[in-house]
């Protein structure tokens, strides 16, 4: 199964798993599931912790690096057709990283892990 994961699912994942659900840890490390991660989600991260509002003990290039390497997880660019779906998407949610990844995960049709209830609300599978 593909799995797109929403910023804070990532997040979460390297600081606190005890965070996540049950069934999305589950999901996580099941090594039969492709986990993607949003280059929207390292901009908005990189974003964080330029204004302190997110650490990590690493540098965010080397746990991406260390997840690439070591849980195979994919990057997921910014393409397009991803930014012509956002004309198709109603404005329940104003944050620019969230509705890429709405996007993204529409136009890929693949689910979200997110805890993100707002997300319900878009024609997109949300898994938590």
């Amino acid at each position: 199964m593909k799995i797109l994961l929403d910023t804070h699912a990532f997040i979460w994942w390297n600081l606190t798993p005890e965070k996540l659900s049950l069934n999305g840890l589950n999901l996580i490390e099941n090594q039969e599931n492709i986990l993607y991660l949003s280059i929207a989600s390292v901009w908005e991260m990189q974003i964080k912790i330029s204004i302190n509002k997110l650490h990590f003990d690493n540098p965010l290039s080397e746990i991406i690096t260390y997840q690439q390497n070591i849980n195979n997880v994919q990057i997921l660019p910014i393409e397009l057709e991803h930014i012509w779906q956002l004309k198709n998407l109603p404005l329940h949610h104003k944050d620019p990283f969230d509705r890429m990844l709405i996007a993204q995960a529409m136009t890929e049709k693949i689910p979200i892990l997110s805890i993100d209830s707002v997300l319900n609300n878009y024609s997109v599978n949300i898994i938590w």
